[in-house]
This record gives structure tokens, C-alpha cells and sequence, in this order.
């Protein structure tokens, strides 16, 4: 016999039950890892523009990557905690109309019902038995836009962006560490590069968008970044 949580789990696909879940630290992962990647890069780049001393392009980027982990991390929760906030704020409200006008509540859910494409019938009927099973959830949901199930988790989202800003930041250090003095900027450009595509495509794969765009989005934001700073280093280490 089938549960009534397996019969749930036919209103989706394989591929869109876990989708909404993993968009929440998917966005802060992919945002987290561009920035270290690029941020990080940009800073070495310039730097390395103004000098070739290898300890002072470590300390930089050590002192960058972790600013800027922490700061990702520390803005991720802080900003996802107001948006779980405001969301709970709107559901605590639905609970307290849905008391005072449960008349005015059906009546709401009917012109939702009815927008949606249903006859005025048909979308009375269902509102009917939307009220009578979850009141609360469904008006979330067709009203607010509000899963009450999903809701977004700010731990999940902070974590998600400091580890992956570090990540992101190792990658261009690397590069430039293990390259030699002539061959750092290019080669960073070049694994800063490598770096963002497969950042645009693991983030286009798991949200099932289209690759390409994802690629020219990440790849040419990188490059401009890199080129600003890297012309204002060369600038400022020809003016000291």
C-alpha cells in the first residue's frame, strides 16, 4: 500500500523534489565560490602588478580570504535570517486572519483557485477542501508564495558561503604561489578562468539552466575584475 508521504512525493518529478532545497545553499555556494575566486584573484593580481615578493602575495591573499570568508559567511546568515524572519512574520499573520475571516480567507483562495485558470466552480470546490485540510499551508503557498515546509535556513546558507569562499580564494593563490614570477599573472588568469566555468557549470547542472549563459557570466566578470585591478596595481607600483 502506498504512505501518504510516497503519494506526496508523486506531485514531483526526480529531478524538482530535492530542487527547491538545494537552491538555498546552491545560491550561496556559487555565490561564495565566485567571489573568492574573483575577489581573491583581483587582489593578487594588482598586487602582483606592484611587486614579485612571493610572501607579500601570501599574506595578502591569506588576509583576503579569510576577510572576506568570514564577511561572506557572517552577510549570508544575516541576510537570510531577515528573509526567514519576514517569511515567519507573514505566516504568523495568516494564522491570525485566518481566525478573525476564515469567510474572507475562502473567498481569497477562490479568486487565487480562479486565477490559476480553474472555473469559479471548480475553484470554490477545491478551495473548500484546501481550507478544510490546511488552511494555513495553502495560503502561504497561493497567497504569500511561501512553502512553510522550505522554509530558507540561514545556517545552511552562511556555512555554505564561507566554506565555499575559501575554496574559491585557494584556487587563484595557488595558481600564483606555484607559478613563477613572470608567469604569475597569466597563469592566474588562466586558472581563474578554468575555476569560474566550472563553477557556472556545476551551478547550471544543479539547477537544471541553461550552461552557456551560466559560463559568459562568471568568466567575463572574472576578467574584468582581474584586468581593473591588475592595471591599477601596475599604476600604483609604477608611481611608488
Amino acid at each position: 500500500m502506498t504512505s501518504p508521504s510516497h503519494k506526496a512525493d508523486l506531485t514531483r518529478g526526480p529531478d524538482e523534489q530535492d530542487i527547491a532545497g538545494r537552491l538555498n545553499w546552491l545560491r550561496a555556494g556559487v555565490l561564495g565560490a565566485n567571489d573568492g575566486i574573483v575577489s581573491t584573484a583581483a587582489l593578487l593580481v594588482g598586487v602582483a602588478a606592484a611587486t614579485t615578493d612571493a610572501g607579500v602575495i601570501a599574506t595578502t591573499a591569506i588576509a583576503g580570504i579569510a576577510a572576506g570568508a568570514l564577511s561572506m559567511g557572517v552577510g549570508e546568515y544575516v541576510s537570510v535570517s531577515a528573509q526567514r524572519d519576514a517569511e515567519k512574520a507573514q505566516i504568523a499573520r495568516e494564522r491570525v486572519w485566518q481566525k478573525a475571516r476564515p469567510r474572507w480567507e475562502l473567498e481569497q483562495l477562490v479568486r487565487l483557485n480562479m486565477e490559476t485558470g480553474m472555473s469559479e466552480e471548480t475553484a470554490r470546490a477545491a478551495a473548500t477542501e484546501q481550507m478544510a485540510k490546511d488552511p494555513i499551508g495553502i495560503h502561504a503557498k497561493m497567497h504569500l508564495g511561501i512553502d512553510i515546509e522550505e522554509l530558507t535556513n540561514p545556517w545552511t546558507a552562511g556555512i555554505a558561503s564561507l566554506i565555499a569562499f575559501t575554496i574559491g580564494g585557494l584556487i587563484p593563490l595557488a595558481t600564483m604561489l606555484l607559478s613563477g614570477p613572470d608567469w604569475r599573472i597569466p597563469a592566474t588568469f588562466l586558472g581563474v578562468m578554468v575555476a569560474l566555468a566550472a563553477s557556472g557549470t556545476t551551478s547550471a547542472r544543479l539547477a537544471h539552466s541553461p550552461y552557456l549563459r551560466a559560463l559568459a557570466r562568471n568568466i567575463l566578470g572574472g576578467v574584468l575584475a582581474m584586468a581593473i585591478t591588475f592595471g591599477i596595481g601596475s599604476l600604483v607600483g609604477t608611481t611608488l
